[in-house]
């Protein structure tokens, strides 16, 4: 036995005590190959995870390297079976690679005869290839390469995919000399796509992510497709990119509802291209419409179905994803993982926030009680009734009145999920909202009146969640939200964490419904951020005082 400060357990578990005189070495060589699940107080939790695995074999950890962490950190002795399966595991990556052969183009071959063979009989693997080449090696259908990723991940043998990438067509990228520079960690995000050929970046809110898409840009030197959330972020890569880069509006277009253009970087909403017209998504003919050098998918976590599909077909493209969180809700990051590209960069977000780049935050659940009738109505209604109920209860409207009171003097933002109870928040406490049908003009409108401070209160649907860049917020009152998505919960946090001038602390509140779904819902979305080192503390709203 050792004094080290990691309990490693059979059940693939790893406990670090984060109180130790080592705890900060170990985790910062542990989360190279570990999934962070949980962070309270005193001892951390993580897993060791296929995935996991294999996005620090793809970043260039071996086997001998991961055990040889446990070894040197763990305080008792690592449970040999353990080791057995983490070897055979990372072992998986790599027996399989996609490359170019001088005389059959793409051909997919294998350092593993047996493995092959396997995977050569499998159903859904056989379509996807041409003819056999050679005991190991077989030609893969060009349009391929994507869809043999992704069948090849669900078997169990991620391909290593060393098939390169076209350059595209080149164009002129520079960042402006106009004093700004990039920080190190933004450097490092930069180099590590950059080396990798593909990949994801995972950053804080407020850490800059859009400065390393930029920078990426100008390191690959040509034509670009920007996919972001919505129109308001797209304005705001091309007000970056200007600040930022040698480059000119006209050199710039945006592709979405209102405006069609392509330019030699074009920046394009999700919405836009997954519109469908009589069953046919017509705008997805984007993808092809240039010979694009590079695809950024910003805030890649939320990347709608048709277009995994389409990047599916873009494999000869680089591509970079952009994102706080890799978590989704619907269990595809294997897709990320196999379409866009492994985790190349991850920095968390306490690490972040220790050098001064982003906001101090403290995360208040505000548990207020269903009156009488209000229990009645949810004691009686359907489940899939309930959590409207209990998120929409009247009680919640006068602890927010009261939170606004108590936070008078800052830039507060409510959020929230159902329309209705957002038009009567904001009639309440007489302030704007901004949802869905809020023209654009109007929401950058009210969003540069809140910059400037001409109003300090904005009530805001889950529009607002995403690549939304309103650094003078400092308060978020959390009313409503998408059940227990953790990853909205992580990017409605992440509206506060610009750090502010006199650098104070960010307060973001969730009011909750005691006894109900709600309660629970909050539970679960409170993960991610607890992972990552922030807790809630629990206050009764009889308790508030303004």
């Amino acid at each position: 036995m050792t004094d080290g400060p990691l309990i490693v357990q059979s059940d693939k578990t790893l406990l670090l005590e984060v109180d130790h005189a080592r705890a900060r070495d170990c985790r910062r060589v542990i989360a190279a190959f570990a999934e962070l699940e949980r962070s309270p107080e005193h001892v951390h939790t993580y897993r060791l995870t296929p995935l996991g695995l294999w996005n620090a074999r793809a970043a260039g950890h071996d086997a001998e390297q991961v055990i040889d962490a446990l070894l040197t950190f763990s305080r008792y002795p690592v449970p040999h079976s353990l080791l057995v399966d983490l070897a055979d595991t990372m072992g998986r990556y790599g027996r399989l690679r996609l490359a170019q052969h001088p005389t059959h183009g793409l051909v997919l071959v294998s350092t593993d005869r047996a493995v092959f063979e396997e995977v050569l009989r499998a159903k859904r693997i056989a379509p996807l290839l041409g003819a056999r080449i050679d005991d190991d090696s077989v030609v893969v259908h060009t349009s391929e390469r994507g869809n043999l990723k992704q069948a090849l991940l669900k078997l169990g043998w991620p391909v290593e995919d060393l098939a390169g990438y076209v350059d595209g067509e080149a164009h002129p990228i520079a960042l402006a000399e106009n004093g700004w520079h990039l920080r190190d960690y933004q450097r490092q995000a930069v180099d590590s796509v950059w080396a990798g050929g593909s990949g994801v970046v995972v950053l804080p809110c407020g850490a800059g992510k859009t400065l390393v898409g930029v920078a990426t840009m100008a390191r690959v030197q040509a034509t670009t497709l920007v996919l972001v959330t919505n129109t308001v972020s797209a304005r705001q890569w091309k007000e970056e990119l200007l600040r930022r880069t040698t480059l000119t509006a006209d050199e710039i277009g945006e592709y979405s509802g209102a405006t069609k253009e392509i330019r030699p970087v074009t920046i394009a909403t999700y919405q836009v291209m997954t519109t469908r017209r009589k069953g046919v998504y017509s705008h997805l003919e984007l993808f092809e419409a240039r010979d694009w050098g590079l695809v950024i998918y910003d805030e890649v976590h939320l990347l709608p179905a048709p277009i995994f599909r389409m990047t599916a077909d873009l494999q000869a493209r680089r591509r970079i994803g952009l994102t706080a969180t890799l978590i989704r809700e619907d269990g595809r990051e294997g897709d990320v993982f196999s379409l866009i590209g492994p985790k190349r960069f991850d920095a968390p977000w306490k690490d972040i926030e220790a050098q001064g780049y982003i906001a101090p935050a403290e995360c208040t659940e505000v548990r207020v009680s269903l009156t009488d009738s209000e229990r009645f109505a949810y004691g009686t209604a359907e489940p899939e009734d309930r959590y409207r109920l209990a998120a929409d209860c009247d009680s919640k409207a006068r602890v927010v009145e009261q939170l606004v009171r108590l936070n008078a003097a800052e830039p507060t933002l409510v959020i929230g999920q159902y329309i209705d109870q957002l038009d009567d928040l904001a009639e309440q406490l007489n302030a704007p909202l901004i949802k869905g049908e809020t023209p654009v003009k109007e929401r950058e409108r009210l969003f540069a009146a809140f910059r400037t401070g001409e109003i300090s209160l904005l009530v805001v649907s889950k529009v607002a969640n995403f690549s939304v860049d309103l650094p003078e917020a400092s308060v978020a009152i959390q009313v409503s939200g998408t059940f227990g998505s953790r990853q909205e919960e992580a990017q409605r946090l992440g509206r506060l964490l610009r750090p502010k001038a006199d650098q104070r602390t960010a307060r973001f509140y969730s009011v909750v419904a005691r006894d109900t779904v709600d309660a629970d819902f909050a539970q679960h979305r409170q993960r991610f951020l607890a992972e990552q080192g922030y807790s809630y503390s629990i206050v009764d709203a009889d308790s508030l005082t303004c």
